[in-house]
Formats: structure tokens, C-alpha cells, sequence
């Protein structure tokens, strides 16, 4: 875990995250700070124990930690914080000492977190899946002005 506070002390990522903080300073749900990118982490962690999935911890925080960074180009360009955040993760990881296959393995989950890999026992997978479960829309005081669909929403603690 010594490579994700590494991360954690990255100056690009500190800059990023600050950006996508005061970008999201009156945003009422779904923040994208360091506390969604810990639970994503511990979420993904559990799962990936549960099934019995091989994927190092330390891959799987640096993942999440990493997956939304890309909200700071979207706000500012209209990029899509996928790709975005795919391309900003690479530089922080080679940094961190990540090798290049985890590197491409970590940006290329990032990329394709929008949507379920057709792989259920990908990398990808498990961020999507983590990422959507880290929300509590049961608590959620503004789920009614939420654009996911009824059926999306998480109304059960399911970590």
C-alpha cells in the first residue's frame, strides 16, 4: 500500500482533487472527492475478495482512487471524465511506481467505468460495480432530483 500514499501525496493528484472539490462546491449529491474514491476502494476490495478475484489491493485503491480525477477536464471542457481520467492517472501511476502493465490495466478500467465490461471477472467490472454501489440513495436528501433511473438507485446497504 506504500505506492497508494504515494497517490495520496501526488501533487497532481492533490491538485486534481482540490479542482473537482471547488468545482462540486454546491453540487447537493453524488460528490466525487476523496471520501467516494475510499469507499469505491473498500467496496472493490470486498468484492474482489468475495469472488474470489486475484487483483492486488493495492491496484484496486489506486484504481479508485484515480477513476474520477478526470471530473476537474469534464467541468472545464465537456471531455468525458472517462477518458479523461484514464489519461491524468497515467503519469501519477508511472510516478508511483505502477509497472506499465498495471498502468494499462488501471487507465484502461478507468476508461470504461461508465458502463459494465462484458468481462464479469474484468478490472473494469469491478469499478463499475463498486463505483455504483458506494451510493447511498436510500439517505440521499435531494433523490428526487437525481437523474439515475428508480431502478439504479441503491435504496439497501449493499457494503
Amino acid at each position: 500500500m506504500e505506492r497508494v500514499d504515494k497517490i495520496l501525496a501526488h501533487p497532481e493528484f492533490q491538485v486534481y482533487m482540490r479542482r473537482i472539490r471547488e468545482q462540486e462546491r454546491t453540487r447537493v449529491f453524488c460528490l466525487h472527492g476523496i471520501e467516494h474514491s475510499l469507499d469505491v476502494a473498500r467496496i472493490g476490495y470486498i468484492k474482489n475478495l468475495e469472488q474470489g478475484l486475484s487483483f492486488r489491493q493495492d491496484v484496486i485503491y489506486a484504481m479508485a482512487l484515480l477513476h474520477d480525477i478526470g471530473r476537474c477536464e469534464e467541468y472545464a471542457s465537456g471531455k468525458s471524465h472517462h477518458e479523461a481520467g484514464a489519461e491524468l492517472a497515467r503519469p501519477i501511476l508511472l510516478a508511483c511506481g505502477y509497472t506499465e502493465h498495471e498502468c494499462a490495466e488501471i487507465c484502461d478500467a478507468i476508461g470504461r467505468h461508465k458502463a459494465p465490461s462484458e468481462q464479469a471477472r474484468s478490472l473494469a467490472t469491478l469499478l463499475y460495480d463498486a463505483d455504483k454501489q458506494s451510493r447511498n440513495c436510500f439517505d440521499c436528501p435531494v433523490q428526487e432530483q437525481c437523474y439515475w433511473l428508480e431502478e439504479k438507485k441503491n435504496h439497501t446497504i449493499r457494503y
